[in-house]
């Protein structure tokens, strides 16, 4: 049910797309190996509470949040996990998990990692566990039109700059006009 409505909307938006069917993924990680793409080319969401509001992140499976560049970046003091219980219902049709990175569809604001707008397509989960939607990352950015923040998302294991290895405090602290690290 849930692949049929996503499938409508994309239909009517006129947007090209493939539907796959694989084993159950219950991670974006999973998801990247069972239909072996990149997992910088699979969304991950992850819904979480912004000021009292329920909102979406969408980034690569292989990055994570990172929490205070997070609220740095969109100015709020509370940026927070939602529990899934709270936002369950927003789904309607959707398997946990499995939601497909189309907040506004929900009622909800995206969020996007700035580093997923630069590949050529993408693919995430399409409301189920076992099946995903494939489609150039043009048409979901003109689909979604999230926020893009360049921070507040890291990849795990990457390189972190001199001035953070050596305990040093950031250089935009030091000097002003000195930022734009994604991640950091």
């Amino acid at each position: 049910m849930p692949v049929q409505q996503l499938k409508t909307f994309l239909d009517k938006a006129g947007v090209e797309y493939v539907c796959l069917s694989h084993p159950p993924a219950f991670t974006a990680q999973e998801l990247a190996q069972h239909v072996q793409i990149a997992g910088d080319r699979v969304v991950k969401t992850v819904i979480v509470e912004l000021d009292g509001k329920m909102a979406m992140l969408v980034m690569p499976a292989t990055w994570r949040v990172r929490w205070d560049r997070l609220s740095r970046i969109l100015d709020t003091d509370f940026v927070d996990l939602a529990d899934e219980q709270e936002f369950k219902d927003r789904f309607p049709n959707c398997e946990v998990g499995a939601m497909p990175p189309f907040g506004h569809l929900f009622g909800m604001s995206v969020y996007c990692a700035e580093v997923l707008t630069e590949q050529p397509e993408l693919a995430f989960a399409a409301g189920t566990h076992t099946e995903s939607v494939h489609m150039k990352t043009s048409d979901f950015l003109h689909l979604v039109q999230p926020m893009v923040l360049n921070q507040g998302f890291v990849k795990p294991g990457a390189k972190k700059p001199a001035w953070l290895a050596k305990g040093r405090r950031r250089p935009d602290d030091l000097e002003p006009g000195l930022s734009g690290m994604a991640g950091y």
